[in-house]
């Protein structure tokens, strides 16, 4: 009895390790999008909510390819008090829709390719600055802190500051809107 137990409680791990690694693997199981990785992790809780606000979300779920510089929590707070509320409220939509496709890139842009280019075009329409220094990458003024982070529609490469368009960029941006 003591043999069948154990060989049981042995099937019963394997089991859940082939199945664990299967989802890991993307073996038969449908593979993490851009915002499933995002909303999965509390450090993108603040990145989650203003991609919500500014009504994102089924962009970012889509087929892409996207390269998502994504600022954590942490990247949020490094803003002057009361910036994230004020873009959150639905009067700023358009800014935030702006600040927010400023961080994205259109198709896959992975780390070995980033430390070949000097710029990347926006889905904003900005041009966002990449450069190597000191063995890391900054985009714009932004360190990568974590790269490659591989989902079904493209990849992330997680910030640790808020990138922003230039005002110029941004108040033409919201004037074409308006139009």
């Amino acid at each position: 009895m003591k043999t069948f137990n154990s060989l049981m409680i042995k099937m019963v791990l394997l089991t859940s390790l082939v199945v664990s690694g299967a989802v890991f693997a993307g073996g038969g199981y449908k593979k993490k999008d851009i915002v499933d990785i995002a909303a999965s992790n509390k450090d993108f809780s603040t990145l989650i909510a203003a991609v919500k606000a500014a009504g994102l979300v089924d962009t970012l779920k889509g087929d892409g390819p996207f390269t998502v510089f994504a600022p954590t929590n942490a990247a949020f707070a490094k803003l002057p008090a009361g910036t994230v509320e004020k873009l959150l409220k639905p009067e700023n939509k358009e800014q935030l829709i702006s600040i927010l496709t400023y961080h994205v890139v259109p198709g896959k842009v992975y780390a070995k390719q980033v430390v070949t280019i000097d710029s990347a075009t926006s889905v904003q329409g900005s041009k966002i600055d990449i450069s190597t220094r000191n063995g890391g990458v900054k985009v714009d003024e932004a360190n990568v802190v974590k790269a490659d982070i591989k989902a079904s529609n493209g990849v992330i490469h997680v910030i640790d500051s808020v990138i922003l368009p230039t005002k110029s960029t941004v108040t033409a941006q919201q004037h074409h809107h308006t139009k």
